[in-house]
C-alpha cells in the first residue's frame, strides 16, 4: 500500500498520529500497549496503522480527561464505553 493509498483510507503511522495529536510517538506506543489505542491494521512490514478519526478522537479525549487527573485505567474505562 502506498502512502497516498494509506492516507486516502485514513490510516496513519505512529509518528503521523503523534504529530497530528501533538504528543510524542512514545506516548502513542505506550497508550497502545496499555489498551487506550488500538491499531486498525498492520502493514506487511509490521508497522501499526491507526484509523485517523478513531485514534485522534481517542487522544483528544485522553487529553481532555487528563486535565481532570483521573488515572489511565479510569480513562481506559471511559474510552471503552464511549468508543464501544
Amino acid at each position: 500500500m502506498t502512502r497516498q493509498e494509506r492516507l486516502a483510507k485514513g490510516l496513519l503511522k505512529i509518528g503521523e498520529v503523534a504529530q497530528e495529536a501533538g504528543v510524542l510517538p512514545s506516548t502513542v506506543r505506550y497508550y497502545t500497549q496499555i489498551g487506550l489505542l488500538s491499531p486498525a491494521t498492520y502493514t506487511p512490514g509490521g508497522y501499526r496503522l491507526y484509523d485517523s478519526k478513531d485514534a485522534l478522537g481517542r487522544l483528544e479525549e485522553v487529553k481532555r480527561l487528563n486535565s481532570h487527573r483521573p488515572s489511565l485505567s479510569e480513562i481506559k474505562n471511559i474510552l471503552s464505553k464511549k468508543f464501544a
